[in-house]
């Protein structure tokens, strides 16, 4: 059964992420990938994330797939509990996922029922096509894509930091513009979308 819980902003939902786990997480290790961050010059949301995940008890394992090697990076998917992608640039973290054949690695462990935890690209990325976001994020960081195809999990397209400073005018547009051709989740900071199988509903920190 496919788990993922889709959050704009980690460190903001992750007090519900036992009850969605429906687990005792402490102890638990997580493969923690930031490689959407490195284009940004706004990256504190990884560390903010890392310290969300330690405050719950989770072991903290990291993996930047731009500089790991396939065989590396298959390793960690593959041993740690579960999976998280971080935010960033979405269309960059397409790219490096793609060259290091990540993208199928993780779409593998999704399906063997691996959890997955993404973070606003790291959310995105797993809808079926990317093109949505070009008005959030600069698709010029990402000069190797080919074509904005993505992990392709789920049938919907989530979309991070609803009425949240300073993406609001951007995710206006995005609503504007595929509202009517695309199943649009919008969820702010203090929101996630949690995905059991056919199963999918948005739910709100508390």
């Amino acid at each position: 059964m496919r788990k993922l819980f889709l959050s704009s902003s980690f460190k903001d939902v992750a007090n519900r992420f036992r009850d969605f786990a429906q687990e005792d997480v402490n102890g638990k290790t997580v493969t923690f990938i930031p490689t959407a961050s490195i284009p940004e010059k706004i990256k504190f949301y990884v560390g903010s994330a890392r310290k969300a995940f330690q405050k719950i008890g989770i072991i903290v394992d990291d993996l930047d797939v731009s500089q790991s090697s396939s065989t590396e990076i298959a390793e960690k998917l593959e041993q740690n509990d579960y999976i998280y992608v971080s935010g960033g640039n979405t269309f960059f973290l397409l790219q490096e996922l793609r060259k290091k054949g990540a993208e199928k690695m993780i779409i593998d462990q999704i399906e063997s029922g691996k959890l997955y935890i993404g973070e606003s690209a790291g959310s995105m990325i797993v809808s079926p096509d990317i093109e949505y976001v070009k008005d959030m994020d600069d698709c010029k960081a990402a000069t190797g894509l080919d074509t904005f195809s993505a992990l392709g999990v789920i049938d919907f397209y989530p979309l991070p930091h609803y009425q949240n400073f300073p993406f609001t005018k951007a995710i206006d547009k995005i609503i504007s513009k595929y509202a009517s051709e695309l199943k649009l989740y919008p969820i702010s900071n203090n929101q996630m979308i949690w995905v059991k199988g056919p199963d999918v509903k948005i739910e709100t920190s508390s």
